[in-house]
């Protein structure tokens, strides 16, 4: 829909492309916001950290919706839609980190990824609501639909907002966070200590941040090549996205309590690889346009194999670095991780152009990257037994009958 409201007319191949490179550009910036939020969230407190990239992350999504089109503005209309989206990536750079940090630190025994995996059911519930928001706009005429009706769900998000900053503005910082900040133990340079201590569990989540390039193939790239390429209506794909994920707002706390049952690695290692495999069968299905299949390829995907190792990481990244330095840790290893699946999108387009047939390179990309994660998965400790206070301090083997403690 961006091709055809910021950038001129011509082909939509290309205006795809730069439509997606747009998008990709959120993803440049996102570990520069790590860096960023990490050292704050470090510094400062978690609070306080999400309480900001909420307030730029809401502001710069409603300003969006505020952007004249092509046709009134020219070149500048993308220009600020870029500048909007670099906002929107240096404040994601620090949301996802912050948000499991605090919810790790303050899970209660035997919990650490079952809480944390309520975020990931949160932005589930986030893209049902924004696809369910779009289901009207879809519907309108295309005049209307590229003159005002895309712009209702950004301005919606103005709601949610206030709702957000609310709610965060209540929670209260980790007691184990605030013990250190008392005993004025905190690091002056979080990052560069991060660096130097736990340069190996940096490395392991940034691999394991490959895993998300499934999701961003099929929000992204499946969304335009099923509706472009192959004809479904956009309608259809936006039921396949809120059937999917409203099923993963209920099946990801489930997989994290297998994790915090069972361990982080055998969960999450099961995941990917069932994600490698099954990308296969939701490209296969989708050019063909076999829209029952479609539904359950893609419901498979998003609320089985991708919600497992989704559900896993919240608890398991910040579980591998010490507190003084778990923020910046697990922010700039995801991002520099997803930096990649920012721009998949755009490579799939370009390699599988306009032919239905063609679906084999978007695939390879997504198993490929799946290979990328389960190395990193292999890599990393397993943590579910460790306790809080150990976390980040030398490898913990726990032996049999051990109680699991927190």
């Amino acid at each position: 829909m961006f091709s055809h409201i910021f950038f001129p007319a011509g082909d939509p191949t290309i205006a795809l492309i730069q439509s997606f490179a747009i998008f990709g550009v959120g993803y440049v910036f996102r570990p520069l916001g790590a860096f960023v939020f990490g050292h704050l969230g470090d510094k400062i407190g978690r609070k306080n950290t999400l309480v900001i990239t909420l307030v730029l992350m809401g502001s710069a999504t409603f300003l969006i919706g505020m952007l004249p089109d092509y046709h009134s503005l020219g070149y500048w209309a993308p220009a600020l839609l870029v500048l909007l989206r670099v906002v929107q990536g240096l404040s994601a750079g620090g949301e996802t980190a912050g948000a499991s940090s605090l919810t790790m630190e303050g899970s209660p025994v035997g919990r650490r990824a079952f809480f944390p995996s309520f975020a990931m059911s949160g932005i589930s519930a986030g893209i049902v609501l924004a696809s369910l928001a779009f289901l009207p706009v879809a519907a309108m005429s295309e005049e209307a639909r590229l003159s005002w009706g895309w712009r209702i769900p950004f301005w919606l998000s103005l709601v949610v907002l206030v709702v957000a900053f609310l709610v965060r503005r209540s929670l209260e910082e980790p007691e184990v966070f605030e013990e250190k900040a008392e005993s004025d133990d905190l690091v002056k340079l979080p990052v560069l200590e991060m660096f130097r201590t736990h340069f190996a569990p940096f490395v392991q989540v940034t691999l394991m941040s490959f895993q998300a390039v499934t999701n961003t193939f099929m929000q992204a790239f499946g969304l335009a090549y099923a509706t472009q390429v192959v004809g479904i209506p956009t309608t259809t794909m936006l039921r396949v996205s809120i059937l999917g994920n409203a099923c993963a707002i209920a099946t990801q706390p489930l997989f994290a309590r297998f994790s915090d049952r069972f361990g982080r690695k055998p969960v999450f290692i099961t995941g990917v690889t069932g994600s490698a495999v099954l990308i296969f069968v939701y490209f296969s299905v989708l050019s063909t346009g076999n829209l029952p299949m479609v539904f359950l390829a893609s419901t498979l995907i998003t609320a089985g194999s991708y919600a497992m190792s989704n559900a896993v990481y919240p608890g398991w990244f910040p579980e591998l670095f010490n507190v003084r330095v778990r923020y910046s840790g697990m922010a700039i290893g995801l991002q520099v991780g997803i930096l990649c699946a920012g721009f998949t999108p755009t490579l799939g387009t370009a390699l599988v152009g306009g032919s239905p047939a063609n679906w084999g390179p978007a695939a390879w990309i997504v198993a490929g990257s799946s290979i990328v994660a389960i190395v990193g998965a292999l890599w990393a400790r397993e943590t579910y037994r460790t306790p809080l206070d150990r976390l980040g301090r030398g490898v913990h083997h726990p032996q049999a009958g051990d109680a699991v403690t927190r």
